[in-house]
């Protein structure tokens, strides 16, 4: 018979069990534990009941790396939104702006994925996205109101550029797509 303390604590979950194994293989494989001792744990976790238990059997490793943002919001009111330089550029940028110029420049920002898509949801005020040179830009799905979009399409000089997709709606501002030079 188990004690009212073991009664009153939570059963762990086969997610949890898998989690803590993952831990614990990628402690082993950065070296932060010894063949022995991850024998030792690995062991402890498997045969964990509850989570205070699978907590000891994970006790002083390292936290697990975090996956790397894949939305992120620009917003502003009024005034500008800049970008540049070697930025890190999520899987979805999501850019709003009631009055203002937005400048987004990808020509040295750092693609973490193959295709980024980019929201933009402006008002008045200009926007002008400068791509990387080998970039693929896809407008298909933004709409414009006042003044037509700027964009003149060009052929990849080399394989493997980063796919940009633009959509959203641009009201009474022009927006102006470019390849970087270099």
């Amino acid at each position: 018979m188990t004690s009212s303390r073991e009664d009153r604590l939570p059963l762990l979950g086969e997610d949890d069990r898998e989690a803590a194994v993952r831990r614990l293989q990628e402690a082993y494989a950065s070296e932060h534990l010894s063949h022995e001792e991850m024998d030792l744990r690995l062991g402890q976790a498997l045969a964990a009941r509850t989570r205070e238990e699978l907590a000891t059997a994970t006790a002083s490793l390292p936290e697990p790396a975090k996956a790397p943002e894949t939305t992120a919001t620009i917003a502003a009111a009024a005034g500008r939104i800049r970008r540049g330089g070697a930025w890190r550029v999520p899987r979805f940028l999501k850019v709003h702006s009631a009055f203002g110029k937005v400048r987004l420049d990808l020509s040295r920002a750092v693609f973490e994925h193959g295709a980024v898509d980019i929201e933009l949801q402006l008002g008045s005020g200009g926007a002008r996205i400068t791509v990387p040179r080998d970039a693929v830009v896809d407008v298909e799905g933004l709409s414009t109101g006042w003044k037509d979009l700027r964009y003149k399409p060009r052929r990849p000089s080399r394989p493997g550029g980063p796919e940009i997709r633009v959509t959203g709606a641009v009201g009474y501002g022009r927006l102006k797509i470019r390849h970087a030079r270099r």
